[in-house]
């Protein structure tokens, strides 16, 4: 009978050695090699060149915090009522990661790809994006579904991260088709749908991590990688100055019964 065989290229070990991605991680990897750079490889299992490393960093700071969110209160509340569990606390705020907060990045990416793939043919200059935006936007309109990457809750005139990322995709040779039809996406949505929205840094992120050849179907996961850095430091935070206490306290303290039989019609009419 043939030995059973689980095939890697990641992380393998001995009793005296950690191999990963084919190298020494003591004497090849650790001190040469970056966190950013490091998860590009153990994705792509491609080494990145030194734009790619600096545009990956980008999108990862962009998501590491962006305040009290929802998934940063999580985190703390859980860390109030299990102060022993820092893996129960980190872990709620990244289950918040979802199609309204994080999401975005993925849906994002997912959406461009997919339109970019079926392109027939890429446009050459801006007017030719235009026009392939302004088709993806009359039909989403039609078919009444929502362009992810467009509007943010908070910021409504402008989402600073967006013009960072795309300044800094130029400066490192990795704008790609995935930006330029989320540009586009922003320049023509207000003639069609009637109302200017701001294209949010989560939807940029997720058309820098599409040029950048990342899988589509993973691009949530390094918006969750990213935000595991800003729970640390939520936490941190926690532990500097307590507001978990405060936030449970006030909500309830200031709880009100509402009586279930207004909330239900009465089955005999």
């Amino acid at each position: 009978m043939n030995e059973p065989r689980f095939p890697t290229s990641l992380g393998m070990s001995t009793t005296s050695t950690i191999t990963l991605l084919g190298e020494d991680l003591a004497r090849d990897l650790m001190g040469k090699v970056s966190l950013t750079e490091l998860v590009h490889r153990m994705v792509t299992l491609r080494v990145p060149s030194p734009g790619q490393v600096r545009m990956l960093d980008a999108c990862l700071l962009a998501l590491a915090d962006h305040g009290f969110t929802p998934t940063a209160i999580a985190a703390r509340l859980t860390y109030l009522s299990a102060p022993d569990s820092v893996q129960g606390a980190m872990a709620a705020g990244l289950l918040g990661g979802g199609s309204r907060f994080l999401g975005v990045t993925e849906d994002c990416g997912q959406f461009l790809a997919t339109t970019v793939t079926e392109l027939p043919e890429q446009p050459t200059d801006d007017l030719g994006w235009d026009d392939t935006a302004r088709t993806v936007v009359r039909r989403e309109r039609t078919e009444r579904r929502i362009i992810p990457g467009l509007g943010h809750p908070v910021h409504k005139e402008l989402d600073p991260r967006t013009p960072a990322l795309i300044n800094i995709a130029h400066e490192e040779g990795c704008y790609g088709p995935h930006l330029a039809l989320f540009e586009a996406i922003g320049r023509v949505h207000e003639e069609v749908l009637g109302r200017r929205l701001v294209l949010n840094g989560a939807g940029a992120v997720g058309a820098a991590l599409a040029d950048l050849g990342l899988p589509p179907q993973l691009l949530r996961g390094f918006a969750l990688f990213a935000r595991a850095a800003g729970l640390l430091g939520q936490l941190a935070e926690e532990l500097r100055m307590p507001v978990g206490m405060d936030t449970y306290l006030m909500v309830e303290r200031n709880a009100v019964f509402v009586d279930p039989a207004t909330l239900t019609e009465d089955d005999d009419g």
